[in-house]
This record gives structure tokens, C-alpha cells and sequence, in this order.
């Protein structure tokens, strides 16, 4: 407990550092709740970041957040922190949808691009946001879709766990507590593209397109619980979904931001085909199988906590009559709150037990702007197949996708 209180505390107080002379300056686009989390506190412990300046439509608003998180500069708009040369990069923590329009402009304006997720409103937007041209020209601007939690070593120690060709099933969840939103926020706003889905949902989808490897063939179903007034129709707030995968396998995927009192954390679950391992101790008229459950606890924030548990089922058969000779489990648990506690491939990466997902996000993002090595990545390709699995979803639930965007 003691080792826990001191992480988490040292991950909202990160140790400051000296800024390098070419550090990058971020210019965030809205003075949003998320931006200290995602962006402003893992840029303390970063020697090449800087937050330089942040803008919102209402500038006192703007002008009090620059003060609370000691950011230097306030602008008038957001246009006013791409048309700045001395901006390098922009963060966009806007509504849902809002990203499109403005990670167009950003590109545009030849800046590096931290987008929080989900990229765009749908599928067709983030084709072609994703395809633009200034993408694919010498020293294009990067652009990253912010899947944090992607970035995080228990997410990638558990993804090394797993071959793809194997999973037969995948069970991934998350919710918000009833008392932590309110139908007012701008989850639940249609013309912005809300929903829950859009929102927490997202992270489920990815885990199982990532653990598969693959991108579902159909969404066979989608129960939704969802407002039915005003801006807030066809708005999510709860969905179970069930989605086939080219192997035959299947994947589910549930979340609420509506949930019981007590926070639960997110998990993802994936159960393994049976496979034949070679064993040279065992006599030769017998076999060896085994089947896995893995499961992720605490998929989204690693930070906080979690714990990556292995259930091993064992089987010694024997080859002429194909019946068990002896059957055991084994299970045991990790945890990987650095790249070097996640070990093997991974030793030698950077990282620190108080880093958070989105500290080591940040990492990979400079890195890659850098023309570094990154250790995971989220390219477009990756965005735009996110964006047409929440399609299909909510083509299935009959609320139908997000509205796209007026802006072209």
C-alpha cells in the first residue's frame, strides 16, 4: 500500500527537470480537464517539452488555466497557436467532434499533432484526415491518436504473452461511476459526437482489434442503453457489443459511464485455443497440451494499479486413444510498472515506476518527431480501423455512427 500511495503521488508530482535549449512547445487547443493529466504534468519530468501556450473560446477561462498550470502564454484562438512559428506542437483534448476540423488545420499548419482520442467522429473522416497529403512529404508532421494506455509497459508485457493465431475469445471491460458524469457533459452532447462508445468504449475496441490482430469481419451484436432527449439523443451511456473475427473467434466488449457507486477497473480477458507443446520428458506414446486465460486488470490506468494474471491448463495425453494421462493448472500474476520490470525485449527501454501511460505516450511522441526509435506506435492505418469498428458497432445498436464534421 505504502509503495502504491508513493507512486501515484509521485505521478502527479512528477520531479521537475532542466528543458533542453531545442526543447518542443505545445500549444493545447481548450483549457479541457484532461489536459493536465495527458499533457501538462507528464511534461514536467520530459526535457524536451515545453507547454507553451493554450487557448479556448473563452479567453478569461483560458487566461485562469494558463495561471493554475504556469503556462507562459495565452492566445486569443486557436488558429492564433498554429499561425504561432515558435508553436512546434499542438495538443487537442476538444470535443469529439471538434478533432477532425482541428487536427486538419494543425496538419495544414505544418505541427505535430497529439490528438486525444477518439481521432474523428467516424470512419470516413479519419480516412481522410489520415490520408492528407502533407502526411506523406519529407519532414511531415507526426500526428497521434493519444491510446495511452497503449504505451504502458503492463499493456505491452501482456500483449507479448499472447500469439494472435491462438486467441479464440476476448472479453474486455470498463465504466465510470454514476456520480463521476452527469447527462450535461459533453459525453452525451450527439452534435459533438458523444457517447460511450466514443468515449471509454474506444479502449475496449482496441484491445480486441489488437489482441486478435485482426479487424472484426461484423458486429453480430450491440445493446445500448441511450437518451432518447434533446442534444442528447442516441447517446450512449452504456453498450454491450459482440463482435466475430476472421479466425472465427469472438470478442466483447462493454462499458458504461453510468455504472454502480464504486469504481471497478478496466480488464481485458483473452482465452486461448488449445495447442501441443513439446515435451522431451514424457514418453513417446504421450503428449502435451495447453490451454491459457490471461487476463489484464487495470487495462486503462496501469498506474494506479494493476495485475496481469496466467492461468496455465495443462494436459498429458496419450497419442494412441487421445485420453488424459494427467491434467494440472498453474497460474501466476505480474506486473510491469516499468519497461524494465516487463523485462525481455522490453529490458532496456526507458521509464520510471511513476511514470504514468500518459508520460510514457509523451516519450513516444517526441521520440518519433525526433526520428528515434519508439517502442509502439499508433499510425493511421491503426486510427482509421478503430474508427470503422465504433461504425459498425453503432450501426448494429440502431443509434447509427457520429455525425461527421460541417468542416472540409
Amino acid at each position: 500500500m505504502a509503495a502504491m500511495i508513493s507512486r501515484v503521488w509521485s505521478a502527479f508530482n512528477p520531479p521537475l527537470v532542466t528543458k533542453k535549449d531545442d526543447a518542443l512547445k505545445f500549444g493545447i487547443l481548450g483549457a479541457a480537464s484532461i489536459a493536465p493529466l495527458s499533457l501538462i504534468i507528464p511534461a514536467k519530468s520530459h526535457p524536451e517539452v515545453v507547454v507553451q501556450a493554450v487557448a479556448a473560446r473563452d479567453r478569461l477561462k483560458a487566461e485562469a488555466f494558463a495561471k493554475s498550470h504556469g503556462i507562459p502564454e495565452v492566445k486569443d484562438s486557436y488558429q492564433d497557436i498554429l499561425d504561432d512559428p515558435n508553436i512546434d506542437c499542438v495538443f487537442i483534448p476538444l470535443p469529439n467532434g471538434l478533432h477532425y476540423e482541428w487536427a486538419v488545420r494543425a496538419v495544414r499548419a505544418g505541427k505535430h499533432v497529439l490528438l486525444e482520442k477518439p481521432s474523428t467522429s467516424n470512419a470516413t473522416e479519419a480516412k481522410i484526415l489520415f490520408s492528407m497529403p502533407e502526411l506523406f512529404q519529407p519532414n511531415a508532421p507526426v500526428i497521434l491518436e493519444a491510446f495511452h494506455n497503449r504505451f504502458y509497459p503492463s499493456w505491452n508485457l501482456f500483449k507479448s504473452m499472447i500469439n494472435p493465431a491462438d486467441v479464440v475469445h476476448v472479453v474486455s471491460s470498463s465504466m465510470i461511476p454514476w456520480w463521476a458524469s452527469s447527462n450535461n457533459d459533453i459525453h452525451f452532447n450527439y452534435n459533438i459526437s458523444g457517447g460511450t462508445m466514443m468515449a471509454m468504449g474506444t479502449y475496449n475496441y482496441a484491445a480486441l482489434r489488437l489482441l486478435f490482430d485482426a479487424d472484426p469481419v461484423e458486429c453480430t451484436s450491440c445493446e445500448t442503453k441511450a437518451y432518447t432527449d434533446g442534444v442528447h439523443n442516441k447517446c450512449d451511456y452504456d453498450f454491450q457489443a459482440k463482435f466475430r473475427f476472421p479466425n472465427g473467434g469472438i470478442g466483447e466488449a462493454s462499458s458504461t459511464l453510468q455504472g454502480g457507486t464504486i469504481l471497478k477497473p478496466s480488464f481485458v480477458t483473452v482465452t486461448t485455443r488449445e495447442v501441443l507443446l513439446p515435451d522431451d520428458s514424457l514418453p513417446d506414446d504421450q503428449e502435451k497440451y495447453r490451454s491459457q486465460v490471461l487476463t489484464l486488470n487495470g487495462m486503462i490506468h496501469g498506474v494506479f494499479w494493476h495485475r496481469i494474471d496466467i492461468r496455465n491448463k495443462f494436459e498429458v495425453r496419450s497419442k494412441e486413444t487421445g485420453k488424459a494421462v494427467k491434467s494440472w493448472e498453474e497460474n501466476t500474476s505480474r506486473k510491469a510498472y516499468t519497461f524494465k520490470e516487463a523485462g525481455g525485449e522490453f529490458a532496456d527501454l526507458p521509464g520510471e515506476t511513476f511514470w504514468m501511460s500518459y508520460r510514457y505516450q509523451l516519450e513516444a511522441f517526441v521520440n518519433k518527431i525526433r526520428g528515434r526509435k519508439t517502442q509502439h506506435w499508433v499510425d493511421g492505418q491503426d486510427s482509421t480501423a478503430q474508427m470503422r469498428m465504433i461504425d459498425m458497432a453503432y450501426e448494429k445498436s440502431g443509434l447509427g455512427p457520429r455525425p461527421s464534421s460541417s468542416f472540409s
